[in-house]
């Protein structure tokens, strides 16, 4: 046996633990919760318990974060822009949510924004939930997010502020299950979104990079203290923001999620993500949408985190199993061979999905090999290209002096 087999064979024994470990990392944290607030009793199935606490008579059974205060206030802070698919569902699920005391700032950066009219509706329709829409723009930075929701982030009216892009689905245990997490030595409490519901392949494609690649990858980064901010969801204690120089920090990076992982790493505390990451639906996807999106992110991790991008190489599954294609045809083993590692690492993709409750159809397997395909490529692009489009504004990517 040649020393290129023995390399390669070695290699891909290598690479597909490191995905199988992966995912069992994953599983563990991702898998399927029950909520932590509500009581599973035949009132907690009618949803009084929910109704006592809005009118300050019953706090039912309380899991929040060890160091939160179990009824400390929450400012939900949710920028909007724009008619996205599952709109209303997903704006509407903030105002279903089974904590005591929160409040809900939107944020638009113009009044004529076709979201303007649904937000207003949505906040006429639930009286009892403290909501307010505010509209203007403050160009602290490049970022247009940044600069949207930097109003509501002063107008909050609690320590505890939670950025909410308006696209996430928040289930009704939201807020206590990023509570849950805080603890003494943390400085923000974030979520990857989890694709689903996607209609056509191209929304499936996208899943395949969310679902079982970025996400999984995020949480093994945070099971060794690593975790990385997220902009879907992310939970601040707005007082630790204004000791660091305030909101405008923000904006030293091209993405505030990256400034604020840099922030709370520098302050000597930690990035932690919530267990079970929250939903984000997709709806129809268009492949040259689904690309674009995929670019930005990559060419923002470079431009923020260039030496863990160098890292990202070496994750996808079209160097392993092109080596164990060699490594079979080379010894002249069985054609059955050829399927045993596409079986193995493809699996364990499968396992992952179903044990998390994410989204898993007979397309995803197409989806997840079409994905390792890209990945190179996409690689490439994000290491070597420049410039960021988002909503029709350009971002711009200088690589950060910081490696924080």
């Amino acid at each position: 046996m040649t020393i290129a087999i023995w390399a390669a064979g070695a290699f891909t024994i290598v690479a597909t633990a490191s995905q199988v470990g992966s995912i069992l990392i994953a599983v563990g944290r991702c898998r399927k919760r029950r909520a932590v607030l509500e009581p599973q009793t035949a009132l907690g199935l009618l949803g009084l318990p929910r109704l006592l606490r809005r009118r300050g008579l019953f706090l039912g059974r309380k899991r929040f974060g060890r160091n939160t205060g179990a009824e400390a206030g929450v400012s939900i802070v949710r920028p909007v822009c724009g008619i996205e698919n599952f709109g209303e569902e997903t704006l509407r699920s903030g105002f279903e949510l089974d904590y005591p005391n929160y409040e809900i700032i939107f944020c638009a950066a113009a009044a004529n924004d076709p979201v303007v009219p649904l937000v207003q509706r949505l906040i006429a329709d639930r009286p009892d939930v403290p909501a307010r829409l505010l509209i203007g723009n403050d160009p602290i930075s490049d970022n247009p997010k940044l600069n949207n929701v930097c109003k509501g982030w002063r107008a909050a009216t609690y320590d505890w502020v939670l950025m909410a892009d308006s696209n996430v689905l928040m289930p009704r245990d939201y807020i206590g299950r990023l509570l849950a997490v805080w603890r003494p030595d943390t400085g923000l409490v974030a979520s990857p979104p989890v694709g689903c519901r996607p209609d056509g392949f191209w929304a499936e494609l996208e899943c395949a990079f969310l679902n079982t690649y970025q996400a999984r990858w995020q949480y093994v980064a945070d099971s060794v203290g690593l975790g990385f901010a997220q902009g879907k969801s992310m939970l601040y204690r707005k007082s630790d923001i204004e000791k660091a120089g305030g909101i405008r920090r923000l904006g030293e990076e091209p993405a505030e999620d990256a400034a604020t992982t840099k922030i709370v790493r520098a302050a000597g505390l930690r990035v932690r993500l919530v267990d079970a990451p929250f939903e984000q639906p997709l709806g129809y996807r268009g492949a040259r949408e689904v690309w674009a999106r995929q670019q930005r992110w990559a060419r923002l991790r470079t431009a923020s985190f260039k030496q863990f991008y160098m890292l990202e190489l070496f994750t996808g599954g079209l160097v392993p199993l092109a080596l164990a294609a060699y490594v079979v045809v080379a010894l002249e083993l069985p054609a059955i061979g050829l399927l045993v590692p596409f079986a193995i690492w493809y699996g364990a993709e499968a396992v992952l999905s179903y044990a998390a409750g994410w989204h898993l159809s007979w397309r995803s397997p197409f989806a997840w090999m079409l994905r390792d395909l890209l990945l190179p490529v996409l690689w490439v692009m994000g290491f070597f290209g420049t410039g960021v489009v988002w909503r029709g504004h350009h971002i711009r990517t200088v690589e950060s002096e910081s490696t924080v």
